[in-house]
């Protein structure tokens, strides 16, 4: 507790990681909280068949490549071995099962409690937890009366539970459809979405998408230097698995429900129909409880921030949140930049404030 650090990084997944090479390499003292087991962040919790939607050759962190043919599309087991490999090779220094409870400031040290009672000093903190550790469910009308499951894609692993059962699938982004077409192979599956899915193709004249991204710079094209938030694209990226059953009905799609109903849902045209199962791939949300007391947050709970450096909150920093300065932050392809701009000013802020 006597110890001061010049850095203490909150997360140790793939923004964690990204954000200890770079402190290693300017040689201040820091140390990495991962609340969990494994320094993996979110990934141990994704479902089973879950993969990159980019490359191993655009997908690494800074360092350190991950192994294997650089056109495919490493799996979630893969990426996992991966993170645990680069922390181990680097040899980070990540106290695990420390999960931060309160952040607290005072003439610019911050004090740091974990669940576990342990308490951290520090001049600067980099909060690197990302954007994918609060899952998001909406409301809908007459859900508390519904007799059957619901459950956010961050629950979901493998199809087997679901077998022979009617499924309601929400969203109609990446994992929406992709988690959709596999219970289509095994149950009676629906998705329910807004507005049709937009596929586009995973490679263009031979080359995959996220090449022709960064070709013409719009993937790390720095939107928040002017004043422009990052395009989000409400497009599904198919790996050439998806368009055929999307075509053929396996899993179809209706348009969103309106409400529920004691034994399923009641779908847009007023028709009821019994359902087992609904699950949500309706994305997450911030979730920086533990900085509510530094007021680095704004009225809904989202950081207050330029590029990953606070505006409010002074010796403050984020990696790993999605549209921090680019189309690939919150990615493995995009947290290593983004992490080496905060540290670059993380040192200008320490040596200001020797």
């Amino acid at each position: 507790m006597n110890k001061i650090w010049d850095v203490i990084v909150i997360g140790g997944g793939q923004a964690g990681l990204a954000a200890g090479y770079h402190l290693q390499k300017s040689k201040l003292p820091f140390l990495i909280l991962e609340s969990e087991e494994r320094a993996a962040g979110s990934w141990p919790k994704y479902y089973d068949s879950l993969k990159l939607f980019s490359p191993a050759r655009f997908s690494s962190l800074p360092g350190m490549k991950i192994p294997g043919e650089p056109e495919r599309y490493p799996t979630k087991s893969e990426v996992i071995s991966y993170l645990e490999d680069y922390q181990k090779y680097f040899n980070l220094p990540i106290v695990k099962n420390s999960k931060v409870i309160s952040v607290v400031q005072e003439n610019h040290v911050f004090t740091i409690q974990t669940a576990s009672g342990s308490k951290y000093k520090s001049k600067t903190i980099i909060n690197a937890t990302g954007s994918f550790n609060n899952p998001f469910t909406p409301s809908i009308k007459g859900q508390e009366l519904f007799m059957g499951r619901t459950i956010h894609s961050a629950d979901y692993l493998t199809p087997e539970a679901f077998t022979n059962q009617r499924v309601v699938v929400v969203g109609s982004r990446n994992s929406a459809v992709q988690i959709a077409i596999e219970l289509a192979d095994v149950s009676n599956t629906t998705l329910a979405v807004r507005h049709p899915v937009k596929i586009v193709s995973q490679k263009i004249l031979g080359r995959d998408l996220h090449f022709w991204l960064r070709i013409i710079g719009f993937d790390t094209f720095p939107f928040w230097k002017f004043g422009k938030t990052v395009p989000t694209s409400d497009s599904v990226i198919d790996s050439g698995n998806f368009k055929e059953p999307l075509d053929n009905g396996k899993p179809d799609q209706k348009q969103m429900f309106t409400s529920f109903f004691s034994e399923g849902v009641i779908w847009a045209d007023g028709t009821k129909e019994p359902v087992d199962t609904v699950i949500f791939a309706t994305g997450y949300r911030s979730n920086f409880p533990y900085l509510l007391e530094v007021e680095a947050l704004d009225a809904e709970g989202n950081p207050m921030h330029a590029g990953g450096v606070s505006s409010s909150t002074p010796g403050l920093y984020y990696v790993g949140i999605e549209g921090q300065r680019s189309f690939a932050s919150a990615t493995l392809r995009g947290v290593g930049s983004d992490a080496r701009y905060v540290v670059r000013k993380l040192l200008a802020y320490i040596e200001t404030h020797k």
